[in-house]
């Protein structure tokens, strides 16, 4: 994926660096693999709302995307290429030979009319899901289940991957997009290759409306309400001194966000750097 600065025509414009979508060969999605979803706008079931700035947004069909891959031994053709405006990668429409219809994450460089496998004893081919105990050490995967069929829950963003580094008994060490180094079952699938649009990282939207179009509301920084607003509210002019906290007292740094003593914390061989 690639993408383009655009010409200084409208203030707009001037900043904005938009993505490329030339790899994407169709404009409209699979009509049995999608579903509507009702936005919250930040609200709970009871219409308070629970979320700040989150609301408005262009309308968006949820795509049923295939996590598992656990078709197995059953040879699906990719047929398109396609954009997803629930996720930051691409998604590719498979064909099934026994006629059963699917999305996926894209890896990089998957083209049209390409046969992709499942299972085991499949080759470590761009966009084919195996278990990690047959594939090759210092591979490069994606959609990594952390629990046997449960489906991939790691690395499933554009441009990210993990690398598979080394085998013990009934684990794989694997080296995560964070820098973490975790133990995962043998048993696991993953699919070979790195996540489509490695290049949304670099993308500049320009402008506040097109925020807007995202569904991101506006976000008043907390040094410039009132005291009875925020704890950093208030005072003559710009004030500074005190600790980055949140509306509700919380600090910003220094304390550690995930729980202590989780059962998976065993499963971690070097901390994130």
């Amino acid at each position: 994926m690639a993408i383009r600065k655009l010409k200084p025509t409208t203030p707009g414009q001037r900043f904005r660096i938009a993505p490329v979508f030339d790899k994407i060969t169709a404009d409209k999605p699979e009509k049995s693999l999608i579903s509507s979803v009702k936005r919250s706008g930040g609200r709970n079931s009871t219409g308070k709302m629970t979320v700040r700035n989150v609301g408005g947004g262009h309308k968006k069909r949820l795509r049923d995307v295939d996590f598992k891959r656990d078709k197995y031994d059953i040879p699906a053709t990719v047929k398109s290429i396609e954009y997803d405006p629930n996720r930051t990668a691409r998604i590719a429409l498979l064909f099934y030979s026994d006629g059963e219809k699917r999305y996926i994450i894209a890896p990089n460089g998957l083209e049209v009319e390409t046969v992709l496998l499942s299972g085991p004893g499949v080759a470590p081919e761009v966009g084919n899901a195996l278990p990690l105990s047959e594939i090759p050490l210092g591979t490069i995967i994606h959609n990594i289940e952390l629990k046997p069929g449960k489906g991939g829950a790691m690395a499933r963003s554009a441009g990210s991957y993990a690398q598979l580094v080394a085998k013990d008994g009934k684990y794989v060490t694997l080296k995560l997009p964070s820098g973490e180094m975790r133990l995962v079952l043998s048993t696991c699938y993953a699919t070979i290759g790195t996540v489509s649009n490695s290049d949304h990282m670099n993308v500049r939207l320009g402008k506040a409306g097109r925020n807007r179009w995202l569904g991101r509301r506006p976000r008043v920084r907390g040094v410039a309400m009132n005291p009875v607003d925020h704890p950093m509210g208030g005072g003559e002019g710009k004030s500074s001194g005190g600790h980055p906290r949140s509306r509700n007292g919380i600090y910003a740094k220094g304390q550690k966000t995930r729980k202590p003593n989780k059962y998976s914390d065993k499963m971690i061989v070097t901390k994130r750097k």
